[in-house]
């Protein structure tokens, strides 16, 4: 496991100890449901045996298909996926009865934390990407070197990350103005979390408008392999993952929208008291954004490729005097 993932794993914990409080059995007095409605059985069996199947492909595909330490920081993503489909078997604890704040704690810290997982996998996957061209490639292409991408970026990550989950746990309080701040400090993690991920989609189209201008042998591979679904062979044709990584991205923000709006509404709010938008907004962009992943499994598209080191800005540029002379 990646420190990343060990990292994330150990804050999460110790987030929903912290917010649980020890108290895992008690219960509203009022018996009102603590997140404003019983959660529907049947969308949660749904969402946890799709999300288990895409992470069980996920799972082979890392074993079958990765083979370098670089392809190896695939691992964070079928790790999202499993905790993912985790948070979906808490739902299904915790709708019967949907009284007691531990389980709502823990399930909430599952459901919202989880996708943390998958900013991360595209934050590494452009620094891996740019690593497998020319250094000439990858410095006139990114704004942010590709060494400090991962890291800028996956620790703005942990920080939002804090947030949200102390805030998570902390708005599942009995007491309305303790539950308010612990609302408002989640959506402080979210609003950040949103316009971080924001920017790195704009650096990752930057780098695509970038390579195609100055690297257009690049941006148009020669004669690159057929295209195959579940195969051990490399990918040729680098802008299959770029646009998968659009795709993804696309995902992620319409779900960090959701949660913005969702947090911004309050604890008792209509989006937040309505499970639907939860499903459609949130649980299936991410599914669908990820999924992709299994049939373009980016570690394919990080194998060593040939004929990267002739392919910059040099094979354009005029020889010097007396190149060609005997």
């Amino acid at each position: 496991m990646t420190r990343l993932g060990r990292f994330l794993l150990l804050a999460a914990f110790s987030a929903t100890v912290l917010a649980a409080d020890g108290n895992t059995t008690a219960s509203d007095a009022n018996t009102q449901p603590i997140g404003g409605y019983v959660p529907k059985k049947a969308p949660a069996v749904l969402a946890l045996v799709l999300y288990l199947i895409s992470g069980a492909v996920h799972w082979f595909l890392q074993d079958f298909v990765t083979a370098t330490p670089r392809q190896r920081s695939m691992l964070i993503l079928p790790l999202g996926m499993t905790a993912m489909a985790i948070g979906f078997v808490l739902r299904l604890i915790y709708s019967n009865p949907p009284f007691t704040v531990g389980k709502y704690t823990v399930m909430q810290l599952f459901i919202l934390l989880s996708p943390c997982l998958f900013l991360a996998t595209d934050y590494m996957l452009l620094s891996h990407l740019a690593k497998s061209f020319d250094a000439e490639v990858a410095d006139r292409s990114l704004v942010i070197r590709h060494s400090r991408i991962t890291k800028i970026f996956v620790w703005s990550d942990v920080a939002t990350f804090l947030l949200q989950s102390g805030g998570s746990g902390i708005s599942a309080s009995h007491n309305p103005n303790t539950a308010k701040l612990g609302t408002d400090i989640a959506l402080v993690g979210l609003v950040l979390q949103a316009l971080s991920f924001g920017l790195f989609t704009i650096i990752l189209l930057i780098f695509a408008f970038r390579v195609k201008k100055y690297f257009p042998n690049i941006w148009y591979p020669k004669n690159p392999r057929p295209f195959k679904i579940l195969s051990r062979d490399p990918i040729d044709d680098w802008r299959i993952l770029f646009y998968m990584m659009c795709v993804t991205c696309v995902g992620i923000l319409i779900r960090s929208i959701f949660r913005v709006a969702e947090f911004a509404g309050g604890y008792s709010g209509y989006i937040t008291t309505h499970e639907g938008f939860f499903y459609i907004f949130d649980a299936l962009p991410l599914w669908i954004s990820m999924t992709l992943y299994c049939f373009v499994w980016p570690a394919r598209a990080l194998m060593e490729r040939p004929g990267h080191m002739e392919l910059t800005t040099k094979s354009f540029l005029p020889a010097p005097p007396g190149a060609y002379s005997a």
